[in-house]
């Protein structure tokens, strides 16, 4: 992984967001030789994160609107 300093980070952030990009590789950035940040890639166009990353991959196969058991079987409805 690459090592810059704070003060070298904000004369060539617009250069260095570019490099991570291209490359794929994070950046650290210290302040007094102490990392303080990582600049990294967010990933691959296209992948979602944990919310909705499962939307379109469920199938209904079956009836969904009536009760999965006879309404006999309910003790609610028992008086």
């Amino acid at each position: 992984m690459d090592t810059i300093s704070a003060g070298n980070f904000k004369a060539t952030c617009l250069a260095l967001l570019d490099k991570v990009r291209e490359t794929g590789k994070p950046i650290r950035v210290t302040k007094r030789g102490k990392p303080v940040a990582q600049l990294a890639p967010i990933g691959p166009p296209g992948k979602r994160g944990i919310l909705g990353s499962m939307e379109g991959t469920g199938k209904i196969v079956g009836d969904i609107i009536s009760p999965t058991t006879p309404e006999s079987d309910w003790d609610v409805l028992r008086s």
